[in-house]
Order: C-alpha cells, then sequence, then structure tokens
C-alpha cells in the first residue's frame, strides 16, 4: 500500500501533457472482441484498470499485448470464451461493457454483475432491458447476468434512466447492435465524446452507425466487421482535474493534449468563479490569482457539467469566500469526500443531494481517506491549498484513473511524494 503526502500552498505553474481517456479506452478494448482479426489501440493511459481489462481478456483467452510504456494494447480475439469471472470483474465497473460484444459475437455469455459501487447506485437495468429489445434472452442467477439468443435482431431501443442516459448502457447495446439483423434505433443514447470514440472505432472496423454524437443512433447491422487502428481521444476528466487545481491553488497551468470542446461546462464554471481560462493553438491555459467567488454548480450528463468533476470543484469551493452550493443529480450519494474535506478545515453540510459550501480563509493538513477515483482527486487538491502536511491514503483509487497523477503535479512546482505505507 501507498499513500500521498502533501505540503501545501505551492501554486501550479508550468506544463502539463494529458493522457488518454480511461472512460473511452475501457469500451474500445472491449469492442475489439467483435473481431477475429488484430485491433491496434493507441493512446491508452497506463492505470490499473486498463490492466484489469486486459487481464480479463486474457482470462477469455483472447491475445493481449499491453506496451505500457508506449501507450499500446494490441488485441486479437481469435476464440474468446464466453465467461467473464467475479474474480476478474469485480475489481473494474466498466468491465460490465463485454456483456454486448460477448454476446454478439458468441451468441451466449456470462458476465458476473459488477458489485456495488461507493458512490451509489448504479443498476445495469437499462443494459439487459436493451439487449432484451435486440432478442436476447436475458437473465440474472447465481451473481452472473446471462445473455444468449440464436441472433440478434435490430429494433428501437430507449435507454434514458431515472438520471439521464447511461454510458455503458449505451456502449453495450451499441455493441450488439452492429452485428445484429437489421437496423437499431437508439434513442435517449448518451452522447457523451467517449461513446463517440467508441463510435468512431466501430466504424473503422466496418459498422455503419449514423448519429454521431447526438441522442439518436442508427446502427445498420453488418455480418462482420474487421480489425482496426485507432487512438483514443485525450481524457476530459483529467483536464479538468489539472483546470481545477491551478485554479485551487492560485496558479498558472497550460494544459496539453486536451480538447477545449469537450470541457465547456468546467471552463464556464471557473470563469464564473473568477478564473482566467484561455484557448489557444490547441492548449487551455488557466490562471488564478486566487481570490475566487462562489457560484452553483448542477451535475448532468454531458454536455453538461460533469458528475466526475463534482468533488474536486468540492474541493476548490472550501476555499472560496462565500457560499456555493453543488447538486448532485447524477449520483445523488456521490459525497464521500465531503466528511473528509471536514478534517482538513472545510465546512460543508449535505441537504438531499446538495451539499452547502462555505468558504473557509484556508484549510489545514490531515490525514485523510480516498473512497473513490474522484473523490481522491478532490482530496489531493484539497491537500494542494491546505497549510501544513496532508497525507492521502488508500491512493489506488487515484491510480485507477490518473496516470502518474503525482509525478504531474510535481512537475508543476506542488510538494508531494508517494510513499510507501
Amino acid at each position: 500500500m501507498e499513500k500521498i503526502i502533501i505540503s501545501g500552498g505551492n501554486p501550479l505553474r508550468g506544463t502539463v501533457q494529458i493522457s488518454g481517456s480511461k472512460n473511452a479506452a475501457l469500451p474500445i478494448i472491449a469492442a475489439t472482441l467483435l473481431t477475429s482479426e488484430p485491433c491496434v489501440i493507441r493512446g491508452v493511459p497506463n492505470l490499473s484498470d486498463i490492466q484489469f481489462m486486459c487481464d480479463i481478456l486474457r482470462w477469455l483467452s483472447v491475445k493481449v499485448e499491453h506496451h505500457k510504456t508506449e501507450g499500446v494494447v494490441e488485441v486479437r480475439a481469435g476464440h474468446p470464451l464466453g465467461v467473464a469471472p467475479y474474480e476478474l470483474v469485480r475489481k473494474m465497473r466498466a468491465s460490465v461493457c463485454l456483456l454486448g460484444p460477448l454476446l454478439a459475437r458468441l451468441h451466449n455469455c456470462k458476465v458476473s454483475l459488477p458489485g456495488g459501487c461507493v458512490i451509489g447506485d448504479r443498476p445495469i437495468d437499462q443494459h439487459i432491458k436493451g439487449l432484451k429489445r435486440l432478442g436476447a434472452d436475458v437473465v440474472v442467477e447465481n451473481g452472473y447476468v446471462h445473455a444468449r439468443c440464436n441472433e440478434l435482431i435490430g429494433n428501437d431501443v430507449f435507454m434514458g434512466g431515472r438520471f439521464g442516459s447511461t454510458v455503458l448502457g449505451t456502449a453495450n447495446v451499441l455493441m450488439a447492435a452492429v452485428l445484429a439483423t437489421g437496423t437499431t434505433w437508439i434513442e435517449g443514447a448518451a452522447c457523451e465524446p467517449e461513446i463517440e470514440d467508441l463510435v468512431n472505432f466501430l466504424i473503422k472496423m466496418g459498422a455503419k452507425i449514423k448519429g454521431i454524437g447526438g441522442h439518436m443512433l442508427e446502427v445498420e447491422g453488418v455480418t462482420e466487421l474487421h480489425g482496426a487502428e485507432h487512438t483514443v481521444i485525450p481524457d476530459r476528466i483529467e483536464a479538468g482535474t489539472f483546470m481545477a487545481a491551478a485554479a485551487i491553488t492560485g496558479g498558472d497551468v497550460e494544459i496539453h493534449g486536451a480538447r477545449a470542446e469537450h470541457l465547456s461546462a468546467v471552463r464556464d464554471k471557473l470563469e464564473e468563479c473568477g478564473v482566467t481560462v484561455e484557448r489557444n493553438n490547441g492548449t487551455i491555459r488557466v490562471r488564478s490569482n486566487g481570490d475566487l467567488k462562489p457560484v452553483d454548480v448542477i451535475t448532468m450528463p454531458y454536455p453538461g457539467f460533469p458528475t466526475d468533476m463534482q468533488a474536486q470543484m468540492s474541493a476548490m469551493m472550501t476555499v472560496t469566500p462565500g457560499i456555493s452550493v453543488i447538486t448532485e443529480k447524477v449520483f445523488p450519494n456521490r459525497f464521500m469526500h465531503i466528511s473528509e474535506m471536514a478534517r482538513l478545515g472545510a465546512d460543508v453540510s449535505l441537504e438531499g443531494a446538495s451539499a452547502i459550501v462555505k468558504g473557509v480563509k484556508r484549510l489545514s493538513g490531515a490525514p485523510v481517506m480516498a473512497s473513490d477515483l474522484r473523490a481522491s482527486a478532490g482530496l489531493v487538491l484539497a491537500g494542494l491549498a491546505a497549510d501544513g502536511e496532508t497525507e492521502v491514503n488508500r491512493i489506488y483509487h487515484v491510480d485507477r484513473g490518473y496516470e502518474r497523477i503525482d509525478q504531474k503535479l510535481r512537475l508543476l512546482g506542488a510538494k508531494i511524494e508517494r510513499v510507501a505505507e
């Protein structure tokens, strides 16, 4: 086990390179199961979640070569097995997106339920409903989702749920539909950039899909797909995290590799806080003098403010004078980080799905415990702004979604180190 120790109070200055998107790479790697031909995925971040996905594919008798330093994953799914066991799937919820491609390719598969999640209930009922609409017989028994069919038949599928469209559910139905007979219309599809990236990869493999980037996807099924090469998009959440890090420390950071068009909601809220955000020649520059203004934030599905940036924005609001309100509309229980931020001196109270944040003059360092991926990022940001030393434990959470975050922050002038517990 390792932990991160931060000596806060240093404004971040310099440039940082954004890695490829974890949330785009995982379903794209799963999509390689749709063909027996070789696929090459580039720009893949070196993260524990990526390693878990590669391990699951190897368990399925798929040939996988993961070139970590080059950011390349090569896959050849000649004759994959149809069972993804709990021992591997439990490590990463995104592995549920194996269900669609395995069903499309084999017509019979069993994928373990991914289990609970600390950020709240995340059922896969929309996944199952969508696959049933395509003609699959799907049952949940003994902790596994067992899906089978003689063939998949195109149909209209509505993917909207209680808290908006499901991203992984959209990915699962989409990957099943590309090999279905006839045409599928996916209504209420998630339109996150990661879904658009998956669509672009599937089209390179020979899929016929219309409506890229929208809430209505039209998929004309084909009999087979072929191998392809693809480079995943930059990680918009990592970029947003460094934007917030520059703001909370009163820094000046130039972010390379990010796509500004994927970060409009984050940019808008930072500017509302009094932060300067400039877009120039493919880079994003974020400057702050530390004089922040309170703001109200409501998380929503894309293109709204991302739920995956809620903890980072919460950290920023803890040192913003006045009262800010952060309302969580995607995962209403996603406030596990609040009690830990209180250990640093934050003044935050919860009222239903909203956090009422009263800004304090300063935070003070203390030991804190990360509960999930984005909560850990929020605690790191709070530590960057705190006086004294902050110790962030359970940092395996942050390693699931941030490639070398401590090294990147150190290059920007942060006093941060990773040590063994």
